[in-house]
């Protein structure tokens, strides 16, 4: 048993269970040894929970960062929409994501994101924010299309006799993130 293996483990009955049912009691019996000893690779919850985000984060985390030739506005939407499908991979991934920090690695790669940004035009401020913006708007959106299936059993849920296409109410608000965003590029 290493740490990896434990990540795995969890990332597992995550999906099996949902984040509230993750107990390391649950997770030690799983990998069939007593609780204490998940202790030797995590500290505690909070510690094995990050680590299953950035786990869980892999497939965005490891995605192209733009490149010059990029249209900022296509590279942008294409990054929100691999952030979401990264998300809905987990079961309560959005929960699972929520609250996390960015690794140094992380770091770095939405550091070269905005300044890919930056260097398209748009003011470092109105960048950084658009990034946390549309991470957010990502996070949020998943959250609810999650809550959706658990309580309703699929993709799509009725809102004031409405039919809710998630990802068509995904694409339109992103739509509205980078039209504002063009609009701020346009006035500077």
């Amino acid at each position: 048993m290493n740490r990896e293996s434990v990540v795995a483990a969890a990332l597992a009955l995550l999906d099996e269970v949902g984040i509230d049912s993750i107990t390391t009691r649950r997770l030690a019996q799983r990998l069939g040894v007593e609780q204490p000893a998940l202790y030797w690779h995590f500290r505690n919850k909070a510690e094995l929970l990050a680590a299953m985000a950035d786990a869980a984060m892999e497939p965005h985390a490891t995605a192209p960062l733009p490149s010059s030739s990029d249209e900022w506005q296509v590279w942008f939407a294409d990054n929100m929409r691999s952030f979401r499908r990264t998300l809905l991979l987990r079961r309560d991934g959005a929960r699972l994501h929520a609250g996390s920090r960015p690794r140094d690695v992380d770091a770095d790669r939405i550091a070269k994101k905005v300044a890919f940004l930056v260097v398209s035009g748009i003011k470092e401020e109105d960048a950084r924010m658009a990034m946390l913006a549309a991470g957010r708007f990502t996070v949020g959106s998943v959250l609810e299309e999650q809550a959706d299936i658990l309580s309703h059993g699929d993709v799509e849920h009725i809102s004031n006799g409405i039919p809710i296409d998630q990802g068509a109410a995904f694409e339109a608000g992103l739509c509205l993130i980078v039209d504002g965003l063009a609009k701020r590029f346009e006035q500077n």
